[in-house]
């Protein structure tokens, strides 16, 4: 049967598509793990390598984009050749995976910080833990429900409501991609003008609105789908780029403010009312046209043959990239651990550099030995007892 749906057939499944990796993709997603992992370290003096200090978005942005964009790379791929079926079975089984690895984190978090800090306030406080001392199985079952969650663990349960949602926009992206993004857009205006978002536990909403923050995972799966092709001549024009660093410099001097507070009387008042609130639940605009800004540059000096992209120097921060889910919730687990080495056993600034070091040693660390792991393949296989054979066993 043509089309996107394919009848169940009893024959041998198709063999799979064949997808080649973009490197940068595994490159730009190992990198914004990292810088994540240290941006979840309070007050560590490392974090200000990471990009939230130099402008508006962060790498969430950087990491949402990659998976949007990862996602319609695979996927588009899948729906093509095997139809919506298909496609659509494999990334709500990839949504399934990710929901089980949120309660997998979840569960080792709680346990983390209960060896290690006990029954101490400031810590379970600082977690956003109070309620479920005091009602474990009702927070339980909200963290089932991905509405209770920790503080640092808002990423997975925004990354299962993105693909979840995703067949429809993947099924319309690939048949008119100019509506599948108008769509998008249009979701992510109504949710900020209707203030629509899910509902959290024990108040309040999600941080990370998925309404809103659809458009820069469906933006991702644009560009993957031909968008960045459409764009690469418009985004590689000097006017294109100098805009692009002329915004870059303006959020950097804005952002500068934020750390000087002596600055912030050059900021006009009329600018202020316009800037502020920059609201990173509903993906402000601000933050997303600096994301732009930033991605404006990296298609201009990374291209996909980029030679750098085969050296050795960056294979370990690829590798990690390409374990993104098994490494950010090791991140996770090593950046509580990090915070409580900086408050109960060293303060200060070697101590903050000593726990970076070593976090972004594991995380590459376990990222190469998954890549070791995936590299030697099963030792064995399981396959199905031959018709033939079982019929003689029973004469």
């Amino acid at each position: 049967m043509a089309g996107p749906f394919r009848p169940w057939r009893d024959q041998m499944p198709p063999a799979p598509v064949r997808i080649v990796r973009d490197l940068r993709l595994d490159l730009f997603r190992g990198l914004a793990l990292l810088l994540i992992f240290l941006d979840h370290i309070p007050s560590n003096v490392v974090s200000w390598v990471t990009v939230r200090n130099y402008g508006f978005s962060d790498a969430a942005e950087i990491f949402i984009f990659i998976s949007g964009y990862a996602n319609a790379y695979v996927y588009g791929a899948v729906i093509r050749r095997r139809g919506l079926i298909d496609a659509a079975a494999w990334i709500l089984n990839r949504a399934w995976q990710i929901y089980l690895a949120q309660i997998f984190l979840f569960v080792v978090y709680i346990a983390e910080i209960a060896y290690l800090a006990g029954s101490s306030a400031y810590y379970t406080e600082e977690a956003n833990l109070q309620i479920f001392l005091q009602q474990p199985d009702v927070a339980m079952l909200e963290a089932l429900l991905l509405k209770f969650r920790p503080v640092n663990l808002d990423i997975l349960p925004l990354y299962v409501m993105l693909m979840l949602g995703f067949p429809p926009f993947l099924w319309l992206l690939t048949r008119n991609p100019t509506a599948g993004l108008a769509a998008s857009v249009a979701l992510n205006a109504l949710a900020r003008s209707l203030d629509w978002n899910l509902p959290a536990y024990p108040t309040g909403s999600w941080y990370f609105n998925p309404f809103a923050w659809q458009l820069l995972f469906v933006f991702g799966a644009w560009c993957a789908l031909g968008g960045a092709v459409r764009l690469q001549r418009f985004a590689r024009s000097p006017a294109v780029l100098t805009l692009a660093a002329a915004y870059l410099v303006f959020a950097f001097l804005i952002v500068m403010t934020w750390h000087f507070p002596q600055l912030a009387r050059l900021v006009p008042g009329w600018m202020a009312k316009l800037l502020y609130p920059i609201d990173k639940s509903n993906l402000d605009l601000l933050r997303f046209a600096h994301f732009l800004a930033l991605a404006a540059l990296v298609v201009r000096f990374v291209p996909r043959d980029w030679r750098m992209l085969a050296s050795p120097v960056l294979r370990p921060l690829i590798r990690v990239g390409q374990h993104s889910l098994e490494i950010f919730g090791l991140g996770i687990v090593l950046a509580f651990a990090g915070h409580f080495a900086t408050v109960d056993i060293a303060a200060g600034v070697a101590m903050q550099a000593l726990v970076s070091a070593l976090g972004i040693a594991a995380m590459i660390g376990v990222a190469l030995l998954i890549s070791w792991y995936d590299s030697i393949g099963m030792p064995f296989e399981i396959v199905d007892e031959d018709p033939e054979v079982r019929r003689a066993g029973r004469a």
